[in-house]
């Protein structure tokens, strides 16, 4: 989830077109937090409109006594706010502002993969809004077509929010992701309705990561060993395929997305590149002649290794990010947190 910051950036030029830059030393992070009990697998982050210094990092941790870790700024582990007790917590997403007993309520959303639910719960205080887990992906009977794994949140221009959760294994005929509608259900908890079923997988891996872009209205899916395929958000506007993009130069599996906004139409889309320990860089909005066209800008080497998950938010957090933050899951059981502009490095600079 990412928030408009006043913070504008503008791309300058490249060293060459046809051949993005690839940094060749590692960029550091700044923090790495605390360690997990298991085993990190995606964040999420949380940015405090009204004290950005107390933002939070909520982090799964996939075992089958997990948990959502919650982490401040500088790392460490916010013990009173971890949701203990999880079933293989795999992926973790959040919005802001759905109203729950006529309050607009900020949630995250874990997908559990061994209960098959859905697991909400109301931020800051991580308490559980969703009646002990909200079963989805209910009538699928495939192998491991059922097992939760990637989830995204769409907040509609009308307010209407939207969950899409992706699984272990799916069909390769269309209908891999479902889309549910994400509202009260007059006691103050959230449930979730079915509107669509799409999504093209290649049936050669699996599809775990999945971002959204509010804004432009759009959602990315990272088929693995394949690249990362966009479709319309908006649930009316259909299930066809805008883009396959992402496609050459990774080493190994497309796993993490995020979308860094300059504007409420122009950024950059990362893309972790999990096998190389790298992130590959690609432009949000598109071309004049193609608007589904994702040119790679930059290649960016991580201290992270194999990194599954990661979020990134525009927005000044303290003296430290000021200019933004990104996180990355790292398989030592830690996130990795990144100053944007280190990310940004040379191709990137404020106006």
């Amino acid at each position: 989830m990412n928030i408009i910051s006043t913070v504008s950036w503008a791309l300058i030029a490249l060293n060459s077109a046809c051949n993005p830059k690839t940094d060749t030393l590692k960029v550091k992070p700044v923090i790495i937090t605390e360690p997990v009990k298991y085993d990190t697998d995606d964040p999420a982050i949380w940015v405090n409109k009204a004290n950005p210094e107390k933002s939070l990092v909520i982090g799964t941790d996939k075992d089958a006594d997990g948990a959502l870790y919650v982490f401040d700024l500088d790392g460490k582990i916010v013990q009173d706010k971890v949701v203990r007790g999880l079933k293989r917590p795999n992926n973790v997403d959040l919005a802001y502002g759905l109203k729950l007993n006529g309050k607009p309520t900020d949630i995250a959303i874990a997908t559990e993969r061994m209960t098959h639910k859905l697991r909400i719960f109301s931020l800051p205080d991580m308490k559980p809004v969703d009646g002990g887990g909200i079963e989805i992906f209910v009538g699928e009977t495939g192998n491991e077509f059922s097992d939760l794994m990637g989830i995204s949140i769409y907040t509609a221009k009308n307010g209407k929010m939207y969950a899409i959760a992706g699984r272990k294994n799916g069909p390769t005929n269309g209908g891999y992701l479902w889309q549910y509608l994400l509202e009260d259900d007059g006691t103050g908890n959230v449930k979730a309705t079915l509107v669509r079923k799409f999504g093209t997988f290649s049936g050669k891996k699996e599809i775990e990561s999945i971002a959204v872009d509010n804004e432009l209205g759009f959602i990315y899916y990272s088929d693995e060993q394949v690249g990362v395929r966009q479709y319309y958000a908006d649930p009316e506007k259909g299930d066809q395929q805008l883009a396959l993009f992402a496609t050459t130069g990774f080493a190994a599996d497309h796993e993490g997305i995020a979308i860094y906004k300059l504007t409420d139409k122009t950024g950059y889309i990362t893309v972790s590149d999990q096998g190389a320990d790298r992130f590959q860089v690609f432009r949000r909005e598109g071309s004049k002649a193609n608007p589904f066209e994702h040119k790679l800008l930059k290649v960016v080497n991580v201290q992270a290794h194999q990194s599954d998950g990661s979020d990134v938010v525009n927005v000044p957090l303290n003296k430290t990010f000021k200019h933004g933050l990104f996180v990355v899951m790292s398989d030592d059981k830690t996130f990795h947190y990144y100053r944007w502009e280190d990310i940004a490095g040379k191709n990137l600079k404020s106006k």
